[in-house]
């Protein structure tokens, strides 16, 4: 059996990797590749139309500062086009509407996507309240809060310029009318437990990943006695077999 060996050193700029749950990171933020792909997500997360990896390429963007400092002129001279430039100099500067809650996962911080965003503009009104006892009050684990607080202490410095309010956008929650609900399994109704969710909470049910006290009702369509089920029957909470009984669906 051939054994693969993890790279140790980055292979555009040699800079030493760093293994992040089980993920290997260049830490160098003036790795070609890595500037590049940086921006292209940049682009992607906050919806930028024109600025693909040609348009990178050939606007020799090597920062998201230099992003937010491209004059009209600029795109012109880069772009060869009058017309694509005018398109994504206005692209860019809507950009800068974006909230914290869209913004933080585009800077590519590892174990940092949408989800533990939500949670923090829920304990959070700005980036400056974030240290890591706000992260675990929200509900990241440790090493999601970890890999956040050392991104504000060694990068967030060079970012902290851009053009943005870096203030959360609050989450309205919607009202709870009838009851709690947890899932337990595996779903056969729906495709996924987040789209069940969206559709409980769209009807006025509340929404727990456990089974805490205030769950009134749990859901179990794999038919497995799981320690959850158990335990949700001793406590008589209601357990039905299928979600479509509430979202009568």
């Amino acid at each position: 059996m051939t054994t693969i060996e993890a790279p140790i050193n980055c292979p555009s700029c040699s800079s030493v990797l760093e293994e992040v749950n089980y993920l290997l990171y260049c830490r160098n933020a003036s790795c070609t590749v890595k500037v590049s792909k940086l921006i292209e997500h940049f682009a992607t997360t906050l919806k930028i139309k024109g600025l693909g990896p040609a348009s990178v390429e050939k606007l020799d963007i090597q920062s998201l500062e230099e992003l937010y400092v491209l004059s009209l002129e600029d795109l012109c001279e880069g772009l060869g086009s009058i017309k694509l430039a005018e398109k994504l100099y206005k692209e860019i500067q809507r950009s800068t509407d974006a909230p914290l809650n869209v913004l933080l996962p585009a800077f590519g911080i590892p174990l940092i996507g949408k989800t533990a965003t939500e949670k923090l503009s829920k304990v959070c009104i700005d980036i400056e309240e974030i240290d890591y006892d706000k992260c675990r009050e929200a509900g990241l684990g440790e090493k999601s809060a970890h890999s956040l607080c050392k991104w504000l202490d060694e990068e967030y410095y060079q970012l902290c310029m851009l053009p943005f309010s870096f203030k959360f956008e609050a989450t309205q929650a919607l009202p709870i009318t009838h009851g709690v609900v947890c899932i337990s399994g595996k779903l056969i109704s729906y495709k996924s437990k987040a789209e069940a969710h969206k559709v409980l909470q769209g009807l006025g049910y509340g929404v727990k990943t456990s089974l805490t006290k205030d769950v009134t009702i749990l859901v179990n369509e794999s038919g497995v006695e799981s320690a959850k089920t158990t335990k949700a029957r001793d406590a008589g909470v209601q357990i039905i077999t299928n979600l479509l009984e509430l979202t009568g669906e």
